[in-house]
């Protein structure tokens, strides 16, 4: 039986704290690209597994490399010299009772389709090059996937916070809002490379976002300050009506833009992203599965992205830290704040952490021993279900970026 371990602080809640800093990088950001990526692969993978085999094999492709290609920007619209490279790699199970599995054929087309989807200016077949570098598992990992019982892949710890701060809220929904399709109908000329960065203190909140602007849109420098502006304006317009706890929101778009340098002060590229020529992306630097970078919390250095759903707790146990702290908020008025910590050994069942660690901030007045109790309670029932979720995961109905 799992001990579960809760413990109150007398720390104020993140959204109460003097300072607090939050990043999200949107769906267009190098790492971003490779965290989606490497999950919508998982994900057609589980299904192929699921079809051949009746369940799913081992793989885990969360080694991905995006290594940027070279552009050349210009008003009017400039020219892409060499692709993006896309080296995809670490494990996955290429056959079943004798039988070939299409693991690559399946993995490119989904590649494929991610960027046809996502990326508006990106051809997979002209501006992408996908290097397979995939390989068979080992015997001893394999194998826990023949086992009537799932068990932990690995010795391994995750985190999860709640609730999200009013400051969390308005970055993740800045860089959706500017990657909306609506936006982009209304201003076409913003790629989907967009990164939000937003420092709160105290009451006030500054945003800096940077924005891949496409030039086949922009024919002049006039035209790219004048369009910037509209940018910047718009989304305050829209973040402002959202104010609850602050008083005030402003932004910042391109802050490395300087008017006297030409092509060489403004960020254009052709493609609506930076890895066209500029930055490289790789599974795990980017956001976490709260879908950002949140520095005033505790996080995990564990990428979910592309990680097999069945086993890997790198993924399970980040996901389910996140959905438990988040149900325990929501289950008692008297928490102001939740961290869940899960800590797995390897070889043990998954439902059977080696260590859950609750850390609670409470209302005034309000006193640990009443509550105690009732959290374990969530916590056990949480882990009985872990099953569910993992189905889920493997329907690929959970965000991990």
């Amino acid at each position: 039986m799992t001990r579960v371990h809760v413990e109150t602080s007398n720390r104020r809640p993140v959204s109460r704290s003097h300072i607090e800093i939050v990043e999200r990088k949107g769906r267009g950001h190098p790492d971003t690209i490779c965290d989606s990526i490497a999950e919508a692969v998982s994900v057609a993978l589980c299904r192929e597994y699921l079809g051949m085999a009746g369940h799913v094999l081992h793989h885990n492709i969360d080694k991905m490399l995006l290594v940027a290609g070279q552009s050349v920007p210009a008003f009017g619209g400039g020219r892409v010299d060499a692709p993006l490279r896309l080296v995809v790699g670490d494990r996955a199970t290429t056959s079943w009772n004798g039988k070939p599995i299409p693991v690559w054929e399946v993995t490119e087309a989904t590649i494929r389709n991610w960027i046809a989807t996502n990326l508006r200016f990106v051809d997979p077949a002209k501006h992408v090059v996908l290097q397979n570098e995939l390989c068979a598992g080992s015997a001893e990992l394999t194998d826990i996937f023949q086992r009537e019982r799932l068990v932990a892949n690995d010795t391994s710890a995750a985190v999860g916070s709640a609730p999200y701060t009013e400051t969390e809220r308005l970055v993740l929904g800045a860089e959706r809002y500017l990657n909306s399709a609506d936006f982009k109908l209304r201003f076409p000329f913003v790629g989907e490379d967009i990164k939000v960065l937003g420092v709160r203190e105290e009451r006030q909140l500054r945003l800096t976002v940077a924005a891949a602007f496409v030039d086949r849109f922009i024919p002049n420098q006039k035209v790219y300050f004048d369009q910037k502006q509209a940018v910047c304006d718009e989304l305050v317009c829209h973040l402002h009506p959202q104010l609850h706890d602050l008083d005030h929101v402003e932004a910042a778009i391109n802050t490395l833009d300087d008017p006297d340098r030409g092509l060489g002060g403004v960020y254009l590229t052709v493609l609506g992203t930076s890895a066209e020529g500029a930055d490289g992306g790789e599974v795990g630097r980017g956001n976490r599965v709260s879908g950002l970078i949140s520095l005033s919390r505790p996080m995990s250095m564990e990428a979910a992205a592309g990680k097999n759903p069945v086993s890997h707790v790198g993924k399970i146990y980040n996901i389910l830290a996140h959905e438990m702290a988040h149900r325990i908020v929501e289950a008692f008025d008297a928490i102001l704040e939740a961290n869940v910590w899960l800590c797995s050994q390897i070889g043990h069942p998954l439902a059977e952490p080696w260590t859950v660690s609750v850390e609670l901030v409470l209302a005034p007045h309000a006193g640990v021993v009443d509550i105690s109790g009732p959290v374990r309670a969530l916590v056990v029932r949480e882990l009985s279900q872990i099953q569910t979720l993992i189905d889920s995961l493997v329907r690929g109905e959970h965000a991990v970026c």
